[in-house]
């Protein structure tokens, strides 16, 4: 077989190559005899099916096959012995004018870029502070009062926070539009639940009102058919129910799995929870701030085909996030494409991770993971429990390695960068989770 190479552009290649036609009916052959010793079919005893019978039937499979085994064959070691590193899958193509005596193919593809991170010192990134004292844990607090909220009936017209329980009917040029028409609908006044300009008409209302709006779509609304649209409500008002918060007591406390009810306990236990996650969200916005200077400094060509990759994935993860919240995602149509700008700097980020990883031999040890385990672990009832389930399966455990991995690299990068602290507010802090 021969081969040769030839550059298309900053990663994409091609690589010729010639098989020899004798070589593949040579093994087509070998292939058939091997079948004719163990083939079935009717009419025959095993192993007693005649070469030429077997050939007519399974011909055809076996020499695409044997071709196919063939061209990869090629091609690995074309690769190898360039010493390409292959990104995504190439197309194999054949070509019409083979030399007589050759079957000829094609395979494009690309190749890995060359990562060369330089310099980074002249670069700065930002890491919050963050203490936790009672105002924090008060905040907190107010914040699981308000999960546990109950409603009680109340004879007045509604306030924020209130729940109201309608019925609503949206149409559209007449028509009752697709998920615009509900009955006993309980809402929250001013939770957000709602569109801003429908929630704004629950604001004052009684039991027993009953009122006709138009209300306008955002022109990004999920529902296509409606974004932009102006559309007419009629609702009904059926209950205006008061918000009833919990006290802070032992039984409050025990609501929150403090067996004893000790309402200092409680605050403990949510001091070292906080602490816990304020922790993590540092760790987090560092980690976001420094692969922002990577994404900025480091210029790479990113192949096109890990990119197309990882639009597909990420699709994929928003139609299973549509199934989670109850939508039907053929409903609400995902595209790859509408991905390719954050895939784009995921897949780059990652082969700059990749490379630091190697150069700097980063990888995670045993102790680390044990530790990221641990970690996540102790906000649970059962760590143990936790730890275990982790353990039992080498891809669970596979997800902690790659944080413990990233946290090494974040460390590294840490000394190459300029690390300023900068102190936030807690609301600042929890309300902005930083993401690669």
């Amino acid at each position: 077989m021969q081969t040769n190479e030839v550059t298309l552009g900053a990663l994409e290649r091609r690589i010729d190559m010639a098989v020899s036609q004798a070589d593949i009916e040579r093994d087509v052959g070998a292939r058939l005899k091997n079948m004719a010793r163990t083939v079935k079919m009717a009419g025959f005893r095993p192993g007693k099916v005649p070469l030429k019978i077997v050939e007519q039937t399974y011909g055809p499979q076996v020499r695409s096959e044997v071709l196919g085994d063939a061209v990869e064959r090629s091609f690995g070691e074309k690769v190898r012995e360039q010493n390409l590193r292959v990104a995504g899958y190439p197309r194999i193509e054949p070509k019409a004018d083979s030399a007589e005596g050759q079957i000829e193919f094609s395979a494009t593809f690309e190749v890995y870029p060359e990562v060369v991170v330089g310099d980074l010192s002249d670069n700065t990134v930002e890491r919050p502070t963050l203490s936790i004292g009672d105002a924090e844990v008060d905040k907190t607090l107010d914040v699981l009062r308000k999960q546990r909220t109950t409603y009680e009936v109340a004879a007045r017209a509604s306030q924020e926070l209130d729940r109201v329980v309608i019925d609503f009917t949206g149409r559209k040029d007449g028509e009752v539009f697709e998920g615009g028409q509900a009955t006993d609908f309980p809402v929250v006044v001013g939770g957000g639940q709602m569109l801003p300009a429908f929630d704004a008409q629950l604001h004052g209302v009684s039991a027993g009102d009953s009122k006709t709006f138009d209300l306008t779509f955002p022109e990004d609304y999920h529902a296509q058919n409606l974004a932009g649209q102006t559309v007419q409500f009629e609702i009904l008002v059926k209950q205006v129910e008061a918000a009833k918060l919990p006290e802070l007591d032992a039984e409050f406390a025990r609501s929150l799995g403090v067996a004893d009810g000790d309402v200092d306990k409680m605050r403990a236990e949510i001091r070292n929870n906080l602490e816990r996650e304020v922790k993590r969200r540092i760790r987090n916005a560092v980690r976001g701030n420094v692969f922002e200077v990577l994404d900025r400094v480091v210029q790479l060509d990113v192949p096109k085909a890990l990119i197309e990759s990882e639009s597909a994935r990420m699709a994929e993860e928003a139609k299973q996030d549509l199934a989670r919240r109850g939508m039907d995602p053929k409903n609400v149509p995902v595209e790859p494409a509408w991905f390719v700008e954050q895939a784009t700097r995921r897949v780059k980020i990652s082969l700059i991770v990749s490379d630091i990883v190697a150069k700097n031999k980063l990888n995670a040890t045993p102790d680390q993971v044990r530790r990221q385990v641990e970690e996540l672990a102790q906000s649970y009832e059962n760590p143990q429990e936790l730890i275990k389930w982790y353990y039992a399966n080498p891809e669970r455990l596979s997800n902690i390695e790659d944080l413990a991995v990233e946290d090494n690299v974040v460390e590294w990068l840490s000394t190459q960068l300029k690390v300023v602290d900068k102190a936030v507010s807690f609301d600042e802090l929890m309300n902005n989770q930083q993401t690669a």
